[in-house]
């Protein structure tokens, strides 16, 4: 999933000063379930801005709503409807959820309140940890499921670096060393072999110099 951490309060209150009425837009999957942006932290926000405005002696109406998917056009129809009642809409979606929304409402400021962070998996409640960076060449199945590029600081394909020390990164010796568990998995699973074939550097190819990547599934389409 795609985690994100809201922006500092004097950042997001700068960024909202010129305007008056605020549309305040949750975004109810990746974002609040690393507890960001889902209709909970869309209150808090709120309740924080309005306090704040009501201290200063500034007149501030903020709407709260959230939808399902701010990436999804079809549940940004929802804010379509509201939109226009608004000076500006401050979106705690990711940045493809505030792209989104700016592609349907492109008349209107959309204000990120978050920083989008990674692809990430829940370890445990409130522990979210990356594990993925989009490369579009997926060889976990050769890493016994342990992406080099994205758990090694080095991005080392063939091997530890010689640097890490009982099991941790020497870059981050808080971390493990993704390279000790790479094989320590491929010892447990009979799968040793992999460790003898070369891999060449990624295809970075597939991810950089071409814009943005698009996915075209004709069977999906309408």
């Amino acid at each position: 999933m795609i985690t994100a951490e809201r922006k500092p309060f004097p950042e997001i209150k700068a960024a909202i000063k010129p305007y008056e009425k605020i549309l305040l837009v949750g975004c109810g999957t990746c974002v609040a379930e690393c507890a960001a942006g889902g209709e909970k932290e869309v209150a808090l926000l709120a309740s924080l801005l309005r306090m704040d405005a009501a201290k200063e002696g500034r007149k501030t109406e903020i709407k709260e709503m959230t939808v399902d998917r701010q990436c999804v056009y079809e549940f940004i129809d929802q804010v379509t409807a509201l939109a226009d009642q608004y000076d500006v809409i401050l979106s705690l979606g990711c940045g493809a959820g505030v792209q989104a929304m700016a592609e349907v409402l492109p008349k209107i400021h959309i204000i990120p309140a978050l920083n989008t962070t990674c692809i990430a998996e829940t370890r445990e409640a409130g522990v979210w940890l990356e594990d993925c960076r989009g490369c579009g060449d997926c060889k976990l199945d050769h890493f016994a499921d342990i992406c080099p590029i994205t758990r090694c600081a080095k991005e080392l394909f063939n091997g530890p670096c010689g640097g890490s020390k009982e099991g941790h990164c020497e870059v981050d010796p808080e971390a493990l060393c993704a390279w000790h568990q790479i094989i320590t998995r491929l010892e447990e699973t009979g799968r040793t072999e992999s460790m003898d074939e070369i891999y060449p550097p990624a295809n970075w190819a597939k991810k950089q110099g071409k814009g943005p990547r698009k996915i075209v599934r004709e069977d999906q389409r309408a």
